[in-house]
């Protein structure tokens, strides 16, 4: 079941998740917005501003946001994990978090980790000779675009068979799962054998709105969005709200929950593949 009380240790390491989290936001909107300036040394002009915008900041903050909590489940179990990112332009968050933890300047040298990198970084994103506004290859580790609107989910169940090992964290993004192949997907989990294969974990990231209007998912109750996703054959949590403070709380607190559910299952299916295996003909 989920903490309901957070200890001292909580607290501080909630507090440095949310730093993070802010710094991974601020390396997106710079990659965004800004071609020179990069630590706003001196006051903001239109010069230091790129004059043509692209990648989303709209779903960027959420995208930052999982990533930070998955890492920190991912080292409090030990976990083999891979993320995969399905909302469409939010390439700045991915490219943000590689290059916060180092792997961006490791695989890039020339991105270094310091002002002159930082201004690198932001200028080649959606830039002529840069890089594109999705996770394109040139992210290191990419595995699946998320430009290519639809795919994200099929991508995950097909990362996870016969990989019992993985878990595919997938964000899909809400105006994403109004494509025929994303909606298709959600019944892949009907293929899994959780003896023989890993786990997927998908996240739909309901912001609300596509490029143009509100999404479907988004104009539906959270009674029908949550039978919706029961008669799929999913476990559906909610974690929403305004208050950063508290939407980390809770995303912790939801993400453990989660971790109990998948480890459930997975002895629940040795134990009963044993018993099958003992009973014989």
């Amino acid at each position: 079941m989920p903490r309901t009380k957070t200890t001292t240790r909580d607290a501080e390491l909630l507090k440095r998740m949310d730093a993070y989290w802010r710094a991974a936001n601020y390396l997106s909107v710079g990659q965004i917005y800004l071609y020179g300036n990069p630590l706003l040394k001196k006051p903001l002009t239109r010069a230091h501003i790129k004059p043509r915008l692209l990648g989303h900041w709209g779903t960027t903050p959420g995208l930052n946001f999982i990533y930070v909590h998955l890492n920190r489940i991912i080292k409090e179990h030990d976990l083999n994990m891979i993320y995969i990112a399905g909302p469409g332009h939010g390439g700045p968050g991915l490219v943000a978090n590689a290059y916060l933890e180092g792997t961006y300047s490791d695989v890039y040298p020339d991105v270094s980790q310091d002002e002159q990198g930082l201004k690198r970084l932001f200028k080649q994103f959606s830039f002529p000779g840069g890089i594109p506004s999705h996770v394109a290859p040139e992210t290191p580790g990419s595995i699946h675009e998320g430009g290519e609107l639809g795919y994200s989910l099929s991508h995950a169940f097909g990362a996870v068979f016969d990989n019992p090992d993985l878990i595919a964290a997938c964000v899909v993004g809400d105006g994403e799962a109004e494509t025929g192949p994303l909606a298709t997907s959600w019944h892949s989990n009907k293929f899994l054998n959780p003896l023989t294969d890993g786990v997927v974990l998908p996240i739909l990231h309901l912001n609300g709105y596509k490029i143009a209007n509100p999404t479907v998912l988004a104009r539906i109750s959270h009674d029908e969005l949550d039978h919706l996703f029961r008669g799929y054959g999913y476990n559906p949590y909610f974690v929403e709200g305004r208050d950063p403070s508290k939407m980390h709380r809770l995303m912790a607190e939801t993400l453990d929950a989660v971790m109990q559910d998948i480890q459930r299952i997975k002895t629940v299916s040795r134990k009963e593949d044993t018993r099958s295996a003992h009973s014989g003909p």
